[in-house]
């Protein structure tokens, strides 16, 4: 009987056209009276104006400056809005890059000290180390427009666009106090950013099971990701409804909860080397990378795909087999869904694998690959396969 532990943080969700009707009451639930909304330009209309009539009189602001994959300054810039309304809350209206975005801003403001010095970093045995933050931070709310595993996570990532750095800020303490998920905002995003982000956690699903780490708990929240995935997907694809979106950010949420007790692999860190860097949605990246990535785990990797190919409804099969058939349903799912399938496809030059491979090996998510990665080289390996 091995170790192990699994502490599941407390959510409180509302679901449904009445779901933003529960804004206020978790506002004052907490006694926050000065929350300030994080978005995009994009959400200025109908969508901020049903955000704020949930919040009432508690609106003490509005941040329209979020940007994809949270670059640095965009961040400071929030956190500096955060101070200067003196913000008491932050309600997260998007997809991830406002959740990570309001997550960060709410860490800089609070402990007030050089980003860098905040971040997780590896020491010289490759350990990760995360800093103790010890400042209290804002209650986060979030309602979404797009299927995230962001949504329930406590590690945000920012990209600092002059150094091509993922700095990854974590903090227990600003985990999603509560999530909305209303018909008229996840119906607001594009459907292929949608599937995109269902891929993302599709991607993810498969690699928490593959994980080397996990335990019976994650275990059944991820198999049932997959289970809903595989249905909910084609059917989105083939007409937009609010109910199967509704089902994939459930599905986001379920995925975000068990990696927690995972970790990820080689096709997180790939999309993650990838995305910011080319401008390439993080779901783009991983339909791309993830079958190759099955392959190059291959032997490593049996009892993980066993779980998988449960998961998706395949007959038991073992070695090779087993590889080929996981391979097979999942290259026919993103078939399906009419993503690009090579890096070529999508403007990612071949000269700029070795520099992808070099921002990937530290990426923290990749010591839960099932196969260990000693060096680049084998992550170009994955890449050129991909290319």
């Amino acid at each position: 009987m091995r170790s192990f532990q699994h502490i599941t943080p407390p959510l409180r969700l509302f679901s449904g056209p009445d779901s933003l009707d529960h804004l206020g009451r978790e506002l004052d639930r907490l006694k926050c009276r000065r929350a300030v909304v994080f978005c995009g330009p994009w959400a200025e209309g109908p969508l901020l104006d049903a955000v704020r009539a949930g919040m009432g009189e508690r609106c003490a602001g509005v941040y329209t400056g979020v940007l994809a994959h949270s670059p640095l300054a965009s961040v400071e810039e929030a956190a500096g809005e955060l101070q200067r309304l003196q913000a008491d809350a932050v309600v997260a209206l998007g997809g991830g890059s406002s959740i990570v975005t309001a997550r960060a801003a709410s860490i800089l403001a609070a402990e007030s000290s050089d980003t860098r010095s905040l971040c997780t970093t590896r020491d010289a045995s490759g350990q990760l180390r995360s800093p103790k933050l010890m400042a209290p931070k804002l209650p986060q709310f979030i309602v979404p427009t797009t299927p995230t595993t962001a949504l329930v996570k406590a590690g945000s990532a920012v990209f600092d666009p002059d150094t091509g750095e993922r700095l990854a800020l974590f903090d227990p303490k600003t985990r999603a106090h509560a999530i909305f998920i209303h018909p008229q905002l996840i119906q607001s995003s594009p459907r292929e950013l949608a599937i995109s982000a269902s891929i993302n956690t599709f991607s993810m699903a498969i690699e928490g099971l593959s994980s080397r780490t996990g335990d019976s708990l994650s275990d059944a929240q991820l198999m049932h990701v997959l289970r809903l995935l595989a249905d909910q997907l084609p059917a989105l694809k083939k007409a937009d409804d609010a109910e199967v979106r509704a089902q994939l950010v459930l599905a986001a949420v379920l995925c975000g909860q068990g990696t927690d007790h995972t970790g990820a692999g080689i096709t997180t860190v790939l999309g993650h080397a990838i995305g910011a860097r080319h401008h390439i949605d993080n779901g783009v990246a991983n339909a791309i990378v993830l079958p190759h990535m099955l392959r190059f785990n291959g032997a490593a990797n049996e009892a993980g795909l066993q779980k998988v190919a449960t998961a998706l409804g395949l007959p038991r099969s073992e070695g090779e087999r087993l590889v080929a058939a996981v391979v097979e349903v999942v290259q026919g799912l993103l078939e399906q869904l009419g993503v690009a399938r090579q890096l070529r496809q999508v403007d990612v030059q071949h000269e700029a694998l070795p520099d992808i491979a070099a921002h990937a090996i530290g990426d923290w998510f990749l010591r839960g690959n099932p196969r260990p990665v000693r060096d680049a080289s084998e992550l170009q390996q994955v890449l050129e396969a991909a290319w």
